[in-house]
């Protein structure tokens, strides 16, 4: 459903920037709460979110989404089917990634799916990208390796820092194709019908990868208890509150506030983890948010045909909401 437009000229009430503001730090406090979680099993985590926020879904989508789901053609369950096993695969990578790697790291290099979106868009969907696009995609590659290079006073060890790193791409990598494989069902469906059942497959997808690898879903209780903070927090109350914002503030807007969930999250793993990143660590995500600020206010790309590819991901929430860059 796509959201009102706000009239032009009106004031955004404050208790819409303050909504705001709480979405922002519970998407910023998503990495926090999976580093908070100590050494424990990646896959168990991932299964245990996904299955509360699934859970957490269902009765609303059993009362308010019904009919759509039942009017789901087969093409566009398949479509819900292949998004929801990509959303598992991309919270298994990102959760790895943060045990692994630095939180400023992987929040930063998860954030950069609207720069795959706009290569995947060129190469998949005959997307035509613009001279500004290609340079920020160039920016944005060259700011990943200088975050690879930096590395971390008071972080992870290098060699592991590297494979997060790499799985933090590969994440958004993921969410990225993710998007691209869901959009012609998001606008069309309801928030619900669409986030509900894809939530659901996501994960059924992390709870039969802990079946395949012998992955215990046994966690001590105040682990369990921030998987479900994970799942309320980031999974709910911050898609919701940008969701909810839209009928007031722009979509572009938007887009460029959740830029500021990587600082916040930076922020935070400092003052409680004491996790400074290096100069040149710090310069690299630097360049990766300009360029993904430059990606997300670019002008749509359009196919051969002349349907356009969102270079700026609509994430999983109602049809036309906000960008984001990843469904933490």
């Amino acid at each position: 459903m796509q959201a009102p437009a706000r009239t032009p000229g009106q004031a955004v009430p404050g208790a819409i920037w303050a909504l705001l503001g709480v979405g922002l730090l519970c998407y910023g406090s998503s990495s926090i709460l999976v580093r908070a979680a100590g050494p424990v099993e990646p896959l168990a985590i991932a299964a245990w979110r996904t299955t509360f926020v699934a859970l957490l879904l269902a009765p609303a989508a059993a009362v308010k989404a019904s009919g759509e789901l039942v009017r789901m053609s087969r093409r566009e369950w398949a479509l819900v089917v292949a998004s929801g096993v990509l959303l598992g695969l991309h919270f298994i990578a990102w959760i790895v990634s943060v045990q692994l790697t630095t939180v400023a790291a992987a929040s930063v290099l998860v954030t950069t799916s609207p720069l795959w979106i706009a290569v995947f868009g060129a190469l998949g969907f005959g997307a035509r990208a613009d001279r500004r696009t290609l340079l920020a995609v160039g920016l944005g590659v060259a700011g990943a390796a200088l975050v690879g290079l930096g590395g971390a006073v008071g972080g992870p060890a290098p060699a592991g820092a590297a494979v997060g790193n790499a799985l933090a791409l590969g994440a958004a990598a993921l969410v990225s194709v993710y998007y691209l494989v869901g959009q012609g069902v998001r606008q069309r469906a309801s928030f619900l019908a669409f986030f509900a059942p894809v939530n659901a497959v996501a994960a059924l997808t992390a709870l039969l990868a802990c079946w395949v690898s012998g992955t215990s879903l046994a966690l001590p209780p105040e682990t369990v208890a921030l998987c479900f903070a994970m799942a309320v927090g980031p999974g709910l109350v911050g898609h919701g509150s940008f969701a909810s914002a839209l009928r007031h503030v722009p979509a572009s807007t938007l887009s460029l506030l959740s830029l500021a969930e990587p600082v916040l999250a930076s922020a935070m793993a400092v003052v409680l983890f004491g996790e400074m990143p290096a100069g040149l660590a710090l310069a690299g995500m630097a360049g990766v948010l300009v360029s993904i600020a430059v990606v997300v206010t670019a002008r749509r790309p359009t196919t051969g045909a002349g349907v356009p590819v969102s270079a700026s991901p609509a994430g999983p929430r109602s049809a036309g909401g906000p960008s984001r860059s990843g469904p933490r």
